[in-house]
């Protein structure tokens, strides 16, 4: 399963979600969705605009998690 790491990015950073949708324009509840891992997709331009604003790569953003199973 991918993760997106924002969370962690923003608590290394010392920033909230509510700065994080303030210098990214990104829908708040929309970023929410992506920060919370309840999104199936996140488009080109919303990956471009968070790595430039946490000054990140990509691979900083996203990690493979192994699927829980029952």
């Amino acid at each position: 399963m991918v993760h997106v790491r924002i969370k962690e990015l923003l608590e290394e950073r010392g920033r909230t979600k509510y700065w994080l949708n303030k210098q990214t324009n990104i829908d708040y509840k929309n970023l929410c969705h992506i920060i919370e891992d309840e999104t199936n997709s996140i488009r080109f331009d919303t990956m471009e605009k968070l790595c430039t604003v946490l000054e990140c790569t990509p691979n900083d953003l996203f990690e493979i998690r192994p699927t829980e199973t029952d």
